[in-house]
Formats: C-alpha cells, sequence, structure tokens
C-alpha cells in the first residue's frame, strides 16, 4: 500500500473518537506507523501514540471531548468554523457529501465535513484524486492548524502531516 494512504488512515485514526473499537485497534495502528519510512511521520504518530497511552482510556477520552467536541475553536467539523453565514456552510456541507458520493461513498454515521472521514476517503482513491479531496479541505485544515496551535493541542503534528501529504501529492501527481 502507497505511504500516503496509510499515512493519512494513521493520522484519521488519531483523530476520531476513542471509543471501545478505537482502544482495540490502537496497538495495530502503533505498529503500522512504526514501519513508515518517513522519519518525520513515523516520530510524530509515535510520539502523539506515547501521548494517548500517558493519559490513559478513561483521562485521554475526557480529554479529547473537551479538546475536539466541546470546543468551537478545534472541532473536527470543518465547516463550523465559520458560522456566520449558514447558507455558505449549507454548501459547504453539501461540496463535503458531494465528493464522498462522487468517490462511490456515502456516509451513514458521520457528517461529510469531519475530518478524520475526509482523510479516510483519501486514503482509498488514486493519488490525484486524494490530491482533490484534499484540496478542498486544505484551507480548512490550515485554519483548524492555527485553532490546534493556539490551543497548544499536540494534534497539530498530525495536521502538519496532512498538510505535507496534500504537497507530497502535488509533487507525484
Amino acid at each position: 500500500m502507497e505511504e500516503y494512504r496509510i499515512t493519512l488512515k494513521i493520522a484519521a485514526f488519531l483523530l476520531e473518537y476513542p471509543d471501545a473499537a478505537w482502544w482495540e485497534d490502537f496497538p495495530d495502528y502503533r505498529a503500522v506507523a512504526q514501519e513508515l519510512k518517513t522519519p518525520q511521520s513515523r516520530d510524530v504518530f509515535i510520539d502523539l501514540f506515547d501521548y494517548v497511552e500517558q493519559f490513559g482510556r478513561n483521562e485521554y477520552e475526557r480529554e479529547y471531548v473537551r479538546k475536539f467536541d466541546f470546543s468551537q475553536n478545534t472541532n473536527l467539523y470543518l465547516t463550523t468554523h465559520n458560522r456566520t453565514d449558514f447558507g455558505k456552510q449549507s454548501n459547504e456541507m453539501l461540496d463535503y457529501k458531494k465528493l464522498f458520493l462522487d468517490n462511490g461513498y456515502d456516509l451513514q454515521k458521520e457528517l461529510p465535513d469531519y475530518l478524520p472521514a475526509i482523510l479516510e476517503l483519501a486514503a482509498t482513491v488514486e493519488p490525484a484524486q486524494a490530491k482533490k479531496i484534499l484540496d478542498t479541505a486544505r484551507g480548512k485544515i490550515e485554519l483548524l492548524r492555527d485553532r490546534f496551535i493556539e490551543a497548544k493541542l499536540p494534534q497539530v503534528f498530525l495536521l502538519d502531516i496532512i498538510l505535507a501529504q496534500i504537497a507530497t501529492l502535488e509533487v507525484t501527481k
């Protein structure tokens, strides 16, 4: 499997809500991260896996909810960060929905602007299509990155990896 796919899948995993299935999959994703060829990505992922383990299950779940579910500034739904224009937000949501449908997927459990879902989608398609998908979200990812920096969230490094993957896909198209 191409490294960009694995990288996007691991980033998506680390940004998802840590439910029981997530904790079951945790050791497998960690093992895959340790095998990455790109040292920067591998090191960031391992550091974040270590970070999660330091918290432990219950505390990390509370931390996740506090950082991503209850924070308007750092939640992972990309259309919610500029809520001043609900018409624009609705159109953006439709654009994200169209991305999934155009690529043969329909989300049943998540909204189409959920960053981990977008990363998962990009990981399933060819590099040129992955670049188009990620380009659609790039501006919002950059905004979210700035907000993660302000909030001093270590997950900002995941966003750096995602943005680096977009640049890599540009070179290899």
